[in-house]
This record gives C-alpha cells, structure tokens and sequence, in this order.
C-alpha cells in the first residue's frame, strides 16, 4: 500500500511513461537522454513510493502491469501539465511550432494530404509535420501512449479523455463500373443498396462500419458480398473489374476515378456521409491549438469543392 504522502517525482512519472510507450529499457532511456540504470532506478523509485508495480520485467520482454495500465493515462497528463508549465514559462507553448506528430485514416490520408503538404508550410512555416497512417483504434491508441500529438479521423471517435474539433462534413457516393446502369444517376435512394452486391473494406476501417450504418438508416440488408478489401483503391480497383459496388468518400472520387473505369452515382438529399474532425488528448491543454490546426485543414479541403467546413 502506498503512502499517502508521498510525492511522485516528475523523473519517475516520465520514466514510467517512457517506458510503457516503447516496452523497452534501453529505448526509453535513449527518448530521455538518460542512461538506463538512472532510468531504471527512477522507476524503482515510483512503485516502491507508489506501493505497486507498475512495469513487469523478464529476460525477453517488457509489460504493464494491470495496474500499471490503469495509473499510465494519469501518469502521462501529468507529465503533459509539467511540459505545458515549462513551456508557458519560457514563453515557446505553442504546439504548432516544431515537430507535431500527425495520424490520419487510410480513407482520408491520400486524399487530402497533398493538399495539406503544400498548403501547411504557406500558413505555418515553423512546424515539422509527421504523418502517420494507421485505422481508427490504433491511431487512438497511439494518441493515448504519446506517439501522436494529433489525428484526423471521422467523428465521433467516443474515446474517454480524447478532445474532438470538427472540421468539415462530406457526401459518400456510390462507386460502380463505368457503364453500369446507374453511372452519373444524382438522386439514387440509398434502401436501393439492398439490390447491388456490396463491397466493404476489411473490419477495423472506419468506412466499414460507415457504409453498414448507411445501409442500417436505409433499412435494407445488403447484398454483401465476400470480397473485402485492405484499401480503397483495392475496393475500387475490384469495382472496376465488376465484382461488385462500394461507398466512397466524395474526396476520394477525383483520384479514384482518374483511370477512367469507375463511375460514380449520387444519393438524394439529405446524402449520406461523414464528419471528419481532429482529434487531441484533453490533458495535453493544446484545444486552442489543435482548434487553429482544424482551421487550417478545413480551409485545404475545402479548396476542392468536395467539402463543407463546419462553422464553429
């Protein structure tokens, strides 16, 4: 049992979040400038003051422990307020300023990013993009270990601790074969899913679940068929060879349909889509910040026509 008394030193908090981010002495040692018996010992510090374990060592591996897991994300917002205290004291806390490690969704990142790589470095000269890009869970997971600073995924993300800024909402389409019956039709009713043989991306893409609850609201059972796909343009590509139709961002529709076999066919109003927003932790005290950011990101897509910013 701990004592109530005793107070954590902020070597020891950083030392255990550096440890459970990389699950690795010598590397967490490296992240710290620190040598990894000084960082070893500062942690030895933390569970013996703490009363518990935290990191359970073994010749080939390093885990949390349960409760080790339970005390990181308090363990990381304290080392989060410590680095904004330092910051704000030596004037720099401006997070857009420097390296900022951003993750977005495989369905967002090879639409937009162009646009965000040319268009950043005009508006904020001074910060050092990093892209990452991963699915929904593992960016949010990566967002809690401090891996991330950032990410831009659709909404609502619904992750305990996790801040979310709306950025700009856009239409899904329908994507068929070139020729198909229904290419260039504008006001298709999406219950008429239930009629066409459905391609969806593999569990664990965003899109996925989207497109299901498209077809849910629509009150309609799909034709789904077994085909699924790792990515986009592998969905399209198999629309294109006419296994199937699939829903597509409307970002998407200029890149994908660049090589001339795939058409596309609108819903009827009111259409079904998706928000798309970015997301930070709440402890990192960066809202203000990332809220400029999502600003910034709103405006480049929104240079497409493709897009409708959400008004804050």
């Amino acid at each position: 049992m701990s004592d109530q008394s005793y107070q954590p030193s902020i070597g020891g908090l950083r030392a255990f979040v550096a440890v459970a981010k990389k699950l690795h002495f010598g590397s967490a040692a490296t992240d710290l400038g620190v040598s990894q018996p000084s960082l070893s010992q500062s942690l030895r510090g933390l569970e013996s003051g703490l009363g518990v374990q935290l990191v359970e060592r073994t010749t080939r591996r390093v885990m949390l422990t349960a409760e080790g897991r339970r005390l990181l994300p308090s363990a990381m917002a304290a080392c989060d307020a410590v680095d904004n205290f330092l910051s704000e004291a030596a004037g720099e806390n401006d997070p857009l300023r420097g390296p900022l490690r951003l993750g977005l969704i495989p369905t967002i990142a090879p639409y937009l990013l162009p646009r965000l790589l040319r268009g950043l470095p005009e508006r904020r000269p001074e910060l050092d993009l990093r892209v990452v890009e991963d699915q929904t869970s593992r960016l949010l997971e990566q967002l809690r270990g401090g891996t991330l600073d950032a990410a831009v995924l659709a909404l609502p993300a619904n992750a305990p601790g996790i801040g979310e800024i709306g950025m700009y909402d856009e239409d899904f389409v329908l994507a068929v074969p070139s020729g198909h019956a229904l290419a260039g039709r504008k006001r298709l009713a999406p219950s008429m899913l239930a009629d066409l043989p459905l391609l969806l991306l593999d569990e664990g893409h965003c899109l996925r679940d989207q497109a299901l609850e498209v077809c849910q609201v629509a009150g309609v059972n799909p034709d789904i068929r077994q085909t699924r796909a790792a990515s986009l343009t592998t969905a399209v590509q198999c629309v294109e060879g006419g296994l199937g139709v699939t829903l597509i961002p409307r970002t998407a529709v200029a890149v994908e349909t660049a090589a001339g076999g795939l058409a596309t066919a609108e819903f009827a109003t009111p259409r079904p889509g998706r928000r798309i927003g970015v997301v930070y932790r709440m402890s990192s005290g960066r809202g203000p910040a990332y809220a400029e950011l999502a600003s910034a990101i709103a405006e480049l897509a929104a240079q497409s026509g493709d897009v409708t910013p959400v008004r804050r």
